[in-house]
C-alpha cells in the first residue's frame, strides 16, 4: 500500500478532489491560491468573494520556541497572502485554535497579540473562530473571506508563451527567521493588477522550485529560467529556489507591459526588486528544479 511520503502532496490533492463538482457560483474551485465564488448573475457591482484557509502547526511551521506573536502574525499573513496573489484584499477572518491544555496562557496572549498587529497593520477582521484541545503542541487555522474587482482578478492559469516570470523581492533565508516576519504583498498586488496587468500570479509558499512548476502547469506552459535569481543576502542560488515560504510574489506579464512600468515601479518601491527571471515558453517544458517543500516527502 502506497504511504503519502510516497505519492507526494501534489499528488495527494489530486487524488482527494477527483469526484467532486461545483456549484453554479463557484467560479475557481481548488488549485488556485483562493477559491472564487460570484454569488450576483449579473455581476453587477464587479465583485467577486474570495475564500481561503490555511493552517500552521508547532513543529512543521514553527517551533516550540517561537515567539507566539510571531506565531501570530505568520498564521494571518500567509492567508493575507494569498487574497494578494488573487489580485484582493482580506475582509473577514475565523481564527480556530487547538492546544495541549499545560500551555500557558500567556501564550495564548501572545499569539492573539499577533493576530491583532497583523490584522491592523494589513487589513481585514477578526469576526469568530474555535478553540480546541490537543494531547500536545499547536495547531492555528485560519479561514478568510475577501474580495476582488472582476476586472482584477489573476489566476495562476492566464500565463502565456513568451510572458516574462517575474518576482517580487529576494528569496531564501527562511530558516534564518524570515518566515516569521514577512509582509504580505497585498499593497504591491494591487499596484500590479493596476498598472502591470499580470496574465498570471501565485505567492512563493513553497518555494520558487515547486511554486514556478505548478503556475506554468496551470498556464498550459513550460520555461525557462534566465539569469541570477534574486536571493536574500547570505543564501545561495539553490536557497533562493528551494527554501520555501518566501511569500513573495510570482507572476507573469506581458514584456511590453513590463518595459512601460518598470521605471513606475521602482519608484513606487524602491526597496523591493521586482525582477524578471525567465519566460513562459509554447513547448510545455518543465524544467527539473531541486527544492522546495512538500508536506509528505523528506
Amino acid at each position: 500500500m502506497k504511504s503519502l511520503s510516497e505519492l507526494g502532496e501534489d499528488a495527494l490533492i489530486a487524488r482527494l478532489l477527483q469526484g467532486f463538482s461545483g456549484g453554479p457560483a463557484l467560479r475557481v474551485g481548488p488549485g488556485d491560491d483562493c477559491a472564487v465564488v460570484d454569488e450576483d448573475p449579473s455581476n453587477s457591482t464587479g465583485r467577486l468573494r474570495l475564500l481561503k484557509t490555511d493552517a500552521i502547526v508547532e513543529n512543521i511551521h514553527f517551533l516550540p520556541e517561537t515567539p507566539p506573536q510571531q506565531v501570530g502574525w505568520k498564521a494571518i499573513a500567509r492567508v493575507l497572502s494569498d487574497f494578494a496573489a488573487m489580485g484582493g484584499r482580506p475582509e473577514h477572518l475565523l481564527v480556530t485554535v487547538a492546544v495541549d491544555a499545560a500551555r500557558p496562557v500567556a501564550w495564548l496572549d501572545g499569539l492573539y497579540r499577533g493576530i491583532r498587529k497583523c490584522l491592523e497593520t494589513h487589513g481585514g477582521v477578526l469576526a469568530g473562530g474555535e478553540t480546541s484541545r490537543l494531547p500536545q503542541g499547536a495547531l492555528i487555522s485560519v479561514a478568510g473571506e475577501g474580495s476582488v474587482q472582476s476586472d482584477q482578478l489573476v489566476l495562476r492559469s492566464g500565463g502565456k508563451p513568451g510572458d516574462l516570470i517575474l518576482v517580487t523581492g529576494r528569496l531564501g533565508g527562511s530558516i534564518h527567521g524570515k518566515h516569521l516576519s514577512f509582509t504580505p504583498r497585498l499593497t504591491e498586488a494591487a499596484w500590479l493588477v493596476q498598472q502591470l496587468r499580470p496574465s498570471a500570479m501565485m505567492d512563493l509558499s513553497d518555494g520558487l522550485a515547486k511554486d514556478l512548476p505548478r503556475l506554468a502547469s496551470a498556464s498550459g506552459c513550460g520555461f525557462t529560467l534566465q539569469g541570477e535569481i534574486p536571493a536574500t543576502p547570505g543564501s545561495s542560488q539553490q536557497q533562493a529556489l528551494g527554501d520555501g515560504e518566501d511569500y513573495e510574489l510570482l507572476l507573469t506579464a506581458a514584456p511590453e507591459h513590463y518595459q512601460a512600468c518598470a521605471n513606475a515601479w521602482a519608484a513606487a518601491f524602491p526597496d523591493l526588486p521586482l525582477t524578471a527571471i525567465g519566460h513562459l515558453t509554447a513547448d510545455g517544458h518543465i524544467p527539473d528544479l531541486q527544492g522546495g517543500w512538500d508536506h509528505f516527502q523528506a
